[in-house]
């Protein structure tokens, strides 16, 4: 048996190479962004999140109260720097609220 060319690779990017090369990553933004919009949030808001869905780069975060849908408009751009931040990376570049 030859030896394998990635003995000496972290697990990591072993793991981020398999999950590149199988497209894999915006099925992994999706279930992050789900996360961080939960994390970010807390529980006051996520009681009345309904759903959330990351479609290209756009996140859509239905709301069950519109007095909510239209207090966090407001704070949007910030909403979605922060999500970003948390990701790691620019996953959200649009916040739908509907």
């Amino acid at each position: 048996m030859g030896k394998r060319n990635n003995d000496n690779q972290p697990i990591e990017s072993i793991i981020r190479e398999f999950v590149i090369s199988n497209n894999l990553e915006s099925g992994l933004d999706k279930v992050n962004a789900r996360e961080a919009w939960a994390n970010l949030m807390g529980n006051g808001v996520n009681n009345y999140t309904t759903a959330i869905e990351l479609k290209n780069d756009v996140l859509y975060v239905q709301l069950s109260s519109s007095v909510l849908r239209e207090e966090l408009s407001y704070g949007n751009e910030k909403i979605v720097k922060m999500l970003n931040e948390s990701l790691g990376k620019d996953v959200v570049k649009k916040l739908v609220l509907r």
